[in-house]
Formats: structure tokens, C-alpha cells, sequence
């Protein structure tokens, strides 16, 4: 993969999508319905997912490409492909919590190498650069013109002082039982996969995730965290978790930055 030609593209497609959210976000009403796994979906996600699928398949035509919108595509195993969730965060969008994200990665091997993660409705673009190192981009997140870009770089944490980013809309008492665990500063909660973005950024320093995500929910933001210097690993063993997993389903799973002492 020739990643020069790669992140301009994925950066491209994420903005455009995000204005394709946008439209429907800031419209005065927009129908929810249920998946058959009872999750939501919105005129937004199937927008979003068929912007996002035609630019890929032009772009990389060669390249398997998986997307949580599209059934047929879930039964694909790849060691190397581009995993999509072209609205990473529904219940955030429908409640209009703004917590909602585009994410757009490719994995090589199992290993999310590159991604981008687009907030736009807070209008915070993260991404890797073709050398795999991490940036936000800052400014008006022009498609045609990247802005300024601040190199991103996880915190060097203090055991006896951390601070914990945990899922808004998926908080339960056993990810509350495991934070206890820890020596906390503070906690804030995110929604979608802009919790990885917060350790990548150092606004956090650890992200327990114990409860079920499927690999596009994760592996965009799981590359923005690894190109700033943080890892994610499994929850059982503490192994580094790997994607093209069949069914897609993670296992659950532990974000930080290194130094954290895992309990």
C-alpha cells in the first residue's frame, strides 16, 4: 500500500462524509431505525457508508473493504483490508450528544497501521500521517488544503494520579468495579472511538472497554493511538489485540499509554 496516495484519501473521504452527517444532524427530525441486532441506523450512517464505499473502491480497488453498513461484506476474512464505521457512535447522533465519529482505517497483517478518526460535529480531525505517526489536524479542516497539524504524543503517567476515560453510553458497574482498581486523578467520559483519541492526545491516560465492540468501531482510533505511542491490549491476557478476527467481535480490551500499570 502506498500509504502517500492512502491517508490524503481516507482524510478526504472522512471530511466529506462528515458533512453528509452534518446535513442530516442539524435538519429539524430524521427517522431511527433498529438493525437486526436492535442497534440504530440513520439516513446518516447509510449516507456516510455509501460516500465513503464508492471513494474507496475507486480509489483501492484491489483492496478488501469492510464496513459495518454493509451485511455482505462480514463474512470476508482478510489478513489486510480497509474496516470502516462510517458513524461510530448512532446513540450519541440521535440523542445529539455530538460524541459521534467517521472512522476509516487500514489493517496490514491483523495490525491497524494507518487510520483517521473525524469528530465533525466538535470539528476535531485525528489522524496518521503516511510515516504512521499521529496528528491532530487543527483549522478549518479544508478537503483540499491540510491545515495545521499537532503531532500527537500519549501522556507519561502517574500511577498515583491517572486519569481514566470511560464510555458514555456503555458505562456499567463492571468497568466501574476495574477503575477502582487504579490510583484516579479524574475521569471524563467520550463517546465513540474519540476515547482513543484522548490517550493519543494525553487528555487521558488509560481506556477500559468491558463490554462488546465490533473491529470498525475500534481500529481507526486504535491506529491514531498507536502512532502517538499508546497500545491496546486485550483484557484477559494483556496480548495486543489484532483485527480480522472472524465475526469481527472484540474481545474485551484495555487502551493506554505505556507506562500504566495494568491491574
Amino acid at each position: 500500500m502506498d500509504f502517500e496516495t492512502l491517508m490524503p484519501t481516507l482524510r478526504t473521504l472522512a471530511l466529506g462524509a462528515g458533512d453528509r452527517i452534518m446535513e442530516i444532524y442539524e435538519s429539524p427530525d430524521f427517522d431511527v431505525r433498529s438493525k437486526s441486532d436492535d442497534s440504530p441506523v440513520t439516513a446518516a450512517d447509510e449516507a456516510a457508508d455509501a460516500f465513503i464505499s464508492e471513494g474507496l473502491r475507486k480509489a483501492f480497488p484491489d483492496v478488501t473493504l469492510i464496513t459495518e453498513e454493509q451485511a455482505d461484506s462480514h463474512a470476508l476474512t482478510a489478513s489486510t483490508f480497509l474496516i470502516v464505521d462510517p458513524l461510530d457512535g448512532t446513540k450519541d447522533f440521535v440523542q445529539r450528544r455530538g460524541d459521534f465519529t467517521v472512522n476509516i482505517a487500514f489493517v496490514q497483517d491483523g495490525v491497524p497501521v494507518r487510520g483517521v478518526v473525524y469528530a465533525p460535529a466538535k470539528k476535531r480531525l485525528f489522524w496518521t500521517r503516511p510515516d504512521g505517526t499521529s496528528v491532530e489536524e487543527t483549522g478549518d479542516l479544508d478537503k483540499d488544503t491540510v491545515g495545521d497539524l499537532v503531532p500527537l504524543r500519549v501522556s507519561t503517567p502517574d500511577n498515583g494520579a491517572l486519569m481514566v476515560v470511560a464510555s458514555k453510553s456503555h458505562r456499567d458497574q463492571a468497568t466501574d468495579d476495574y477503575i477502582g482498581k487504579y490510583a484516579v486523578r479524574d475521569m471524563t467520559s467520550a463517546g465513540s472511538s474519540l476515547k482513543f483519541c484522548l490517550v493519543a492526545t494525553g487528555e487521558a491516560d488509560i481506556y477500559p472497554r468491558l463490554g462488546r465492540t465490533m473491529e470498525w468501531d475500534t481500529a481507526a482510533g486504535d491506529a491514531v493511538l498507536r502512532g502517538a505511542g499508546g497500545q491496546v491490549v486485550r483484557f484477559d491476557d494483556q496480548s495486543v489485540l489484532t483485527y480480522g478476527k472472524a465475526g469481527w467481535d472484540n474481545p474485551f480490551f484495555i487502551a493506554h499509554a505505556p507506562g500504566v500499570e495494568l491491574k
